[in-house]
């Protein structure tokens, strides 16, 4: 049990660090920052003029000389120094710099990252400001915030679509027993759904806007069709952007059925990814998951019909977590509970 004095000086948090959002939780509080991962430069100089919020509202807009940056790509930290600045400015935010106030970190890292990538998100958040860091698998974490029985011996599914990768893995007795992790995830559904319109239209869109068309229209295709709208009672989306033909700025009408014909391929990516888990899932521990289910969290989970699209594959049940969006930072909030017999992830 720690001493006053130790509980006086450490402040504990659990950071979300993903490749589209950032998370802290704060024991007591919460979840105290829920910020875009993106900081906007000045090239010449090097010079951080936005982080967060600020600096995605400029993704597009920017003018000359200015560039947005995500530190993060795929999952992994792409950018070190931009990386640490991101995370020292999210601390400014949350906490005042004090002897008192240094926090003590628990941070998530995806699955399928290297020991190299893994000591990165430990030095980024310790050189930001933390006092002592530890790294937990972002699949443990989601799963622990999801409620799962973690710690029982119970092969329980996780399924987690975030901006930068999709993770699937099976956890029993404290452990992940397989995992997989894919680069096809939020981002890459954006980059689809650009393409398709380029291809299609000859229309060019941001991929702000394109994100908007995949919140606002994106659905999961069944195979027997049953999902989708008859021609005219479909949602359709008026979209700015600019003609590729003329050059000239213009404005179509994009349906729902073309955001999912533009998801499809992805969406399937995924869905293999998952039956691949269970392929390899020792027979004991899949007889759990056949009778629990699966259960999906993170943004790519709130796509349309998604979990149907899932079952129907896999022919299991599938559940969409009660906090898909925060289960993984909530999840690093539990494990700060039980911090001090967690000294191995500091390795």
């Amino acid at each position: 049990m720690r001493s006053l004095l130790s509980r006086l000086i450490y402040r504990d948090i659990g950071i979300d660090l993903g490749t589209a959002t950032t998370l802290i939780f704060e024991k007591g509080k919460g979840i105290v920052l829920d910020e875009p991962s993106v900081v906007a430069i000045e090239e010449a100089t090097g010079t951080i003029l936005a982080v967060g919020t600020e600096a995605k509202r400029m993704i597009g807009r920017a003018p000359v000389g200015v560039k947005t940056i995500r530190p993060l790509h795929e999952g992994v930290i792409a950018d070190f120094d931009i990386a640490e600045d991101m995370l020292r400015y999210f601390f400014s935010k949350v906490f005042k710099k004090s002897l008192f106030s240094r926090p003590r970190v628990i941070i998530c890292a995806p699955s399928g990252v290297t020991s190299v990538e893994r000591k990165a998100v430990r030095e980024v958040a310790e050189q930001a400001g933390a006092s002592q860091t530890y790294v937990i698998d972002e699949l443990m974490a989601a799963a622990i915030g999801a409620g799962l029985p973690v710690n029982e011996a119970m092969g329980s599914m996780i399924l987690d679509i975030g901006g930068g990768t999709t993770e699937v893995g099976v956890i029993s007795l404290g452990g992940c027993v397989h995992s997989n992790c894919i680069r096809v995830a939020g981002d890459a559904l954006d980059e689809k759904i650009l393409a398709y319109l380029k291809k299609n239209h000859r229309f060019l869109i941001g991929l702000s806007t394109a994100e908007v068309l995949k919140k606002e229209l994106g659905f999961a295709r069944l195979s027997d069709g049953s999902n989708i709208p008859v021609k005219g009672e479909e949602k359709t989306m008026d979209v700015s952007g600019r003609d590729l033909v003329s050059g000239l700025p213009k404005k179509i009408q994009v349906s729902e059925i073309e955001i999912a014909d533009a998801l499809y391929d992805s969406i399937q990516q995924m869905i293999d990814t998952v039956k691949d888990a269970l392929e390899k899932t020792p027979p004991e521990l899949a007889s759990d998951i056949a009778q629990n289910g699966i259960v999906v969290c993170g943004g790519g989970s709130l796509i349309g019909d998604l979990d149907k699209a899932i079952a129907e594959k896999t022919r299991l049940k599938v559940i969409i977590a009660k906090s898909p969006l925060t289960c993984v930072v909530e999840g690093t909030a539990i494990a700060l509970e039980e911090l001090e017999i967690l000294g191995s992830l500091r390795k």
